[in-house]
């Protein structure tokens, strides 16, 4: 199980990653700020339509229910939106943790192999000095 996450970690373009996090959490900043201000257009209720009389006004009063439910429709997919704009902005907030993490241990990695190199110098001068007595 491990070998295979191991698999799908290596296939992952991590320069690509690192490279692009600023631009993400930059387009998910704009994103949040255009759509969260935003205020949700909900449906307007108004009265409910008299007793229809004539045909003409029954679909007239047809219309108006149907655009009230067509605006509350507009009100739930704003909701969504805004919503999926904050998930979309906690997800490059943890990108952009991510990428800064990965930095961290990518340099603790270039100073652990210049580390085994000194140690590895180290021993083989250490073995050489020993097997010339």
């Amino acid at each position: 199980m491990a070998i295979g996450w191991l698999t799908v970690l290596q296939s992952v373009p991590w320069s690509d990653v690192v490279r692009n996090a600023p631009k993400v959490a930059v387009g998910a900043k704009k994103l949040w700020n255009s759509v969260g201000n935003k205020p949700p257009s909900g449906a307007h209720p108004a009265a409910d339509a008299p007793a229809a009389v004539t045909p003409g006004v029954q679909s007239v009063s047809a219309l108006a229910l149907r655009l009230r439910d067509l605006e509350a429709d507009a009100a739930d997919l704003q909701f969504q939106i805004v919503a999926s704009s904050e998930v979309i902005k906690a997800l490059a907030d943890q990108n952009t943790q991510l990428v800064i993490r990965v930095d961290t241990l990518r340099v603790r990695m270039l100073w652990l192999a210049g580390a085994l190199a000194v140690l590895g110098l180290a021993c083989g001068a250490t073995l050489f000095l020993l097997l010339m007595r």
